[in-house]
């Protein structure tokens, strides 16, 4: 197996406000704190001026080190503004590729900032290219941009919905002109967007509940599939590109991109999490003497496993806070310097107790193998390692970067061999129905309203681009076999 630590990148946070009494920059900073967990690479922030220009500033790395410079917010005036924090899972790491984006070929200037992957990106920039379309940046994100710019529709959002519905994959997008903010979430809505509104009136969208509550605005709703929402000085608009909806959003947002505080779908993040840990507790039941979590993701995993079971939860590692994600950390070499010091062990609460470790997915087994390690060199007598969701065995195209079987332990190796490569004295998954039932969305279509393809392989759209390299790896792996066995 590759030699590379913690976990699953998932791709950006974006945050748009319009309509704010004083620099709408100041604003987009904030929330954007709220939305670090989801990129460290680079980060960026425009503004619509009174001359109704577009100002942008953006840098790489972390958002406060960006904008720490003291004239980093000089020339970023008006009561508009939209940002965006990176994770590259398209493109290289450059600042070319720093969002958000600006477009000033045409007659509406506007800027655009993206969360997701596009599955038929390489098809849409060929034939790009062939209408002289000349990239800013090797993203996929800019795409929807370049098809605004040449449509021939004659409004703004004409061009918008003309070019939404060129796009395949998972993609949940906030633009910004002169004139409004807009809202686009793809037909499955795999990636999140909430509307939230400030006392001052000021209209908010971004990636997840806690952005709104870091800059006091109350949750209005979610952008649904297929939406496009309009927000200008009149109010609140909904309109759609497509009714050719239904609603899959990536569970993985549930089991560990999301922050524990946000809502999603009116699903608390939280209480789904501790459902997921007491269903695992429930379908696999261990004697053991506590229980403890992986730090931050799997903590509330960790409660529900101990409520269920019984057996008390307990502090045993702890986190250095000051030390990043490392499943957000850009390069293998960085992860893995960052997973060696960002977690200790409580010696007091493992020594000579049988454990039991919840963490909320293996992706390569590395870190769980690091941290099964630690445990018992401080004196754990055994370790049974409970995972809150279904092990991971194919890869996602709508914004996760992991898109090979080869990458995935789960893919390539059965429970028990993972269990003997972690060194774990037990290893058990929640179930995909597990998964289903605690995160409890209302929705009644075929996919329980989520993507589950991680798990299960059903996709619930076609993979475009990427469908002849799929199928070449899946067949190698023998992932096919297995569905057809699993039905």
């Amino acid at each position: 197996m590759p030699n590379e630590v913690k976990s699953l990148n998932d791709e950006c946070g974006v945050f748009g406000v319009w309509g704010v009494e004083g620099p709408a920059a100041k604003v987009a900073y904030s929330g954007l704190h709220a939305l670090q967990h989801r990129g460290q690479e680079g980060a960026g922030i425009l503004a619509i001026d009174a001359n109704k220009r577009l100002n942008r500033y953006r840098g790489q790395g972390l958002l406060g080190a960006i904008f720490d410079d003291p004239h980093a917010f000089d020339r970023l005036h008006g009561n508009a503004a939209l940002g965006h924090i990176r994770y590259a899972t398209a493109g290289s790491h450059t600042i070319n590729n720093v969002q958000p984006f600006m477009f000033e070929n045409t007659e509406t200037h506007f800027a655009l900032s993206h969360n997701g992957n596009l599955t038929n990106a390489d098809t849409l920039k060929e034939m790009l290219r062939k209408t002289g379309t000349i990239f800013q940046s090797d993203s996929d994100s800019e795409i929807f941009g370049d098809l605004i710019e040449i449509s021939n529709q004659d409004t703004f959002l004409g061009r918008i919905k003309e070019a939404a519905n060129q796009m395949h994959g998972g993609f949940a997008y906030v633009l910004l002109s002169p004139d409004a903010m807009y809202a686009v979430c793809d037909p499955n809505g795999l990636r999140p967007l909430v509307v939230g509104r400030r006392k001052d009136g000021a209209v908010v969208i971004c990636s997840e509940t806690c952005a709104l509550d870091q800059v006091q605005a109350e949750y209005v709703r979610d952008v649904q599939p297929g939406e496009v929402v309009i927000v200008d000085d009149s109010g609140i608009k909904i309109d759609h590109f497509t009714e050719d909806t239904e609603l899959t959003i990536c569970s993985m947002e549930y089991v560990y991109f999301a922050r524990p505080d946000s809502v999603i779908h009116g699903v608390s993040v939280h209480e789904a999490r501790k459902r997921m840990g007491a269903l695992v507790a429930r379908e696999n039941p261990t004697k053991a003497d506590v229980v403890i979590g992986v730090p931050n993701s799997s903590l509330s995993a960790a409660m529900g496993y101990a409520i269920e079971s019984g057996i008390p939860y307990e502090m045993g590692l702890i986190k250095n806070q000051y030390v990043a994600r490392t499943f957000i950390e850009p390069t293998q070499e960085r992860r893995e310097r960052g997973v060696s010091m960002k977690l200790s062990v409580v010696k007091s609460v493992i020594k000579d107790k049988d454990v039991i470790l919840v963490d909320d997915s293996i992706v390569r087994g590395t870190t769980s193998r690091f941290i099964v390690k630690m445990l018992k060199d401080a004196g754990a007598k055994s370790v049974h390692v409970r995972i809150a969701s279904p092990d991971l065995k194919y890869p996602c195209f709508y914004g996760i970067d992991i898109q090979k079987p080869s990458e995935l332990i789960g893919a390539n190796h059965s429970v028990e061999e993972i269990k003997d490569i972690i060194e774990a004295d037990s290893l058990k998954y929640l179930s995909v129905e597990g998964l289903i039932e605690a995160i409890d969305l209302d929705c009644d279509n075929q996919y329980h309203g989520l993507c589950t393809a991680y798990f299960d392989g059903k996709y619930p759209t076609p993979l475009y681009d990427y469908q002849e390299t799929y199928d070449a790896e899946a067949k190698r792996l023998h992932l096919y076999e297995e569905d057809e066995v699993n039905g």
